[in-house]
């Protein structure tokens, strides 16, 4: 099943974007625990352990929602996938505006983001999740980023 979720540009314009957007986390198990996983895949609860815990990760972050909720709003950060492009960051530039980009998901400069563009226009990136922007841009905004 293809995921699709929507990014929110600067512009507030939507892009629709696949869910070709995860990350590849491992996970080391009980033989005991792993044996249960694979007996409830057989029993047709699961199609596959990653199916399993996938639903166990939605259960507890579902569980624990409150405690997402009152951080973001705390800390005044964003939930989901964000993208800046170019233009968007041009438009702050001639603005005389800074980003302070906080983000519970993906932060995404787009290919045409240079590091000097980066280094005018983004003043702090702090990301749960992923930071995706090129090689030259992380390295500029290395000092500016942190990223759990």
């Amino acid at each position: 099943m293809l995921q699709m979720e929507y990014i929110r540009n600067i512009l507030g314009t939507m892009t629709l974007m696949s869910g070709a957007d995860t990350e590849k986390v491992s996970v080391n198990l009980g033989m005991v625990d792993l044996g249960q996983v694979d007996l409830l895949v057989e029993q047709g609860f699961y199609s596959n352990r990653t199916d399993f815990i996938r639903t166990a990760v939605r259960n507890q972050i579902q569980q624990h929602s409150s405690v997402v909720q009152e951080q973001l709003s705390s800390r005044v950060m964003g939930l989901g996938v964000v993208s800046y492009d170019r233009k968007a960051l041009e438009r702050l530039l001639d603005r005389g505006k800074m980003l302070e980009l906080r983000m519970v998901g993906v932060v995404h400069l787009s290919s045409d983001v240079t590091p000097e563009l980066a280094l005018a226009t983004i003043s702090a990136v702090k990301v749960f999740g992923a930071f995706r922007a090129s090689a030259a841009v992380k390295k500029a905004l290395i000092a500016r980023t942190e990223v759990w």
